[in-house]
């Protein structure tokens, strides 16, 4: 950027608020680009609309449609503050001419923690542990109010990329046994390092798992992957992990599977909807963790991706290959 010349207009949401930008994110924005957000651009379409070059998209806002596209004619770039991109509409966005990117290397380690973190508290009832603590009436755990062992069990994981591999990595040093299904086999290293067995077949996985972890990117070919068959291959002792997209998991299926022992337990950091209406059934059930889609809130992991996000946009603008192009299959 030479001096004296105009910052290149970035579009976004809005700052703060549910759907906002972090407050803590704007001063390093502002570096590099103009933001204006979208009410500012609703209210000044006329003025803005040839100044806006990027969208920075935090928590799939803003929506990306035809019309909005339409309206932005020197767009050329679209980063999405994340990996999943089933809330996008690839195909469309490129007819425009407009490239996009998401955010894989930011995301990975925090998704793997909270994956790993959602299994533990599963496992060990820490949630309804708990309330029993701190119950007025509390002067003693029951003696039955067990667990089940995560040392030496059996880990299937569905879907071995980035984030599936640092979870076998974690699962690792637990001396678990791992099992990963995915579309392409990893290399044999890769699997020797973590000790991982290629299951070619999903139900080969599922009906040895103690744990099964879903990690995969929501597509026609994933939604409801996990359905009322698939829980009916698992153990009765089995817990199902889903840190990728509610979709993925068929969760009338999971409701019933819950409540009548064809599995043990759940633990979920995504649901369909989010949240979930506040009378969904698999909110009332005990053997059931969810977390609001936690999975990459930590202060580094939304810092690495809004650093991802301007690296891949300022490459895009200057005409340089994005590290994170998404391109429409």
């Amino acid at each position: 950027m030479m001096e004296g010349e105009e910052l290149p207009g970035l579009l976004v949401n809005e700052v703060g608020g549910m759907h906002g930008i972090l407050h803590d994110h704007v001063e390093f924005l502002k570096k590099h680009f103009c933001l204006i957000t979208m009410k500012e651009f609703l209210e000044s379409e006329k003025n803005l609309r040839k100044k806006v070059q990027a969208i920075y998209l935090w928590w799939h806002k803003p929506v990306i449609d035809k019309d909005l596209l339409q309206s932005l004619p020197n767009l050329k770039v679209i980063a999405n503050s994340g990996v999943g991109m089933d809330h996008l509409d690839l195909k469309l966005i490129a007819s425009f001419g407009v490239k996009m990117a998401n955010a894989p290397r930011a995301v990975s380690s925090s998704t793997a923690d909270t994956g790993m973190a959602l299994l533990l508290a599963s496992a060990r009832r820490l949630v309804e542990g708990y309330h029993v603590a701190i119950s007025p009436g509390m002067e003693y755990c029951e003696a039955d109010f067990l667990g089940v062992e995560v040392t030496g069990a059996t880990l299937g994981i569905i879907g071995m990329g980035s984030i599936g591999y640092k979870i076998a990595l974690r699962a690792k040093a637990f001396e678990m046994k791992i099992l990963y299904h995915n579309r392409t086999r990893r290399k044999e290293q890769e699997e020797q390092a973590v000790g991982a067995i290629y299951c070619e077949k999903l139900d080969d996985l599922l009906c040895q798992a103690d744990f099964v972890m879903v990690v995969v990117s929501l597509t026609p070919q994933t939604h409801k992957l996990i359905g009322k068959r698939e829980m009916e291959l698992m153990k009765p002792t089995a817990t199902l992990v889903n840190i990728s997209r509610g979709a993925v998991v068929d969760q009338e299926a999971l409701v019933i599977a819950l409540r009548t022992g064809v599995i043990r337990a759940a633990a979920l950091d995504v649901t369909y909807p989010e949240p979930l209406p506040r009378d969904h059934p698999l909110l009332k059930l005990k053997n059931v963790i969810i977390t609001p889609h936690l999975g990459i809130k930590t202060d580094k992991a939304t810092r690495m991706i809004t650093e991802e996000a301007v690296e891949n946009i300022l490459a895009a603008l200057t005409g340089l290959p994005m590290p994170s192009e998404v391109l429409p299959s």
